[in-house]
Order: structure tokens, then C-alpha cells, then sequence
């Protein structure tokens, strides 16, 4: 498979939690992590909305992201903003 990200992205496990509708959230693994964007690790994707915020409490951030692909049990996602 060809790489097509401008970034690199640097192998992490780090528990998330992905926001929307101010309804809870879905808790995630972070699978890797760059300035631009995460893979996402779920157990569904049933309910994930292709727009939502990117919650790692550890590191502080809150990061809105837009879905680019969607598997079975991971997404990856591009940061917004």
C-alpha cells in the first residue's frame, strides 16, 4: 500500500474518547498519533458520526477530526482546526 500522509504518524497506545452530541462519548485506543491526524481503535463503529472531537485526557488534548477511512474496528482520522 502506498504511504499518502505528508506526516508521520508515531506508534502510541493511548486510551481516547471520541465526542459528538454532547451525549457522552466512545471510548477508543489511539493506535498512532501525528500533528495531523490518529488511528483510532473502537470495538464498533456503529453510532461513530464522520465529524466529532478527539478527547485524550492524558496529553490535554481536544482535537475536533473528520473520518478519512473506516474499517471494522478502526478509523482514521484528520484534524480539523
Amino acid at each position: 500500500m502506498e504511504e499518502r500522509r505528508t506526516t508521520p504518524r508515531m506508534r502510541t497506545l493511548k486510551a481516547g474518547t471520541i465526542l459528538f452530541n454532547r451525549a457522552g462519548g466512545i471510548d477508543c485506543c489511539v493506535r498512532n498519533l501525528s500533528p495531523k491526524g490518529a488511528c483510532l481503535e473502537v470495538a464498533s463503529q456503529v453510532g461513530i458520526p464522520a465529524e466529532f472531537v478527539l478527547l485524550i485526557e492524558r496529553d490535554r488534548l481536544r482535537q475536533p477530526c473528520q473520518v478519512i477511512w473506516r474499517n471494522a474496528t478502526r478509523l482514521g482520522v484528520e484534524f480539523r482546526g
